[in-house]
């Protein structure tokens, strides 16, 4: 398992996560995208990248995934 192409993406989407919120995205957005325990999962998450279609939807997935985590930080501190 890689995470290097997921740290390229995020670096080219300019947003900086911890290692452990790096790896939690990682296992998400594979699991979204049908990838997770197929063969060579990193390099069909950097295939679907260089997709101009599908690099859309990966932004989509992070930016919806980076919000919903914003609100359960939000969420968490008032109870």
């Amino acid at each position: 398992m890689s995470i290097l192409v997921l740290s390229t993406i995020l670096s080219q989407m300019r947003i900086q996560l911890s290692r452990r919120e790096t790896m939690d995205l990682y296992y998400d957005l594979l699991m979204y995208f049908g990838l997770i325990g197929g063969v060579n999962e990193c390099q069909a998450l950097e295939y679907a990248w260089r997709d101009p279609k599908n690099r859309k939807m990966i932004e989509e997935f992070i930016i919806s995934w980076l919000n919903k985590k914003k609100k359960k930080e939000i969420l968490s501190r008032h109870i």
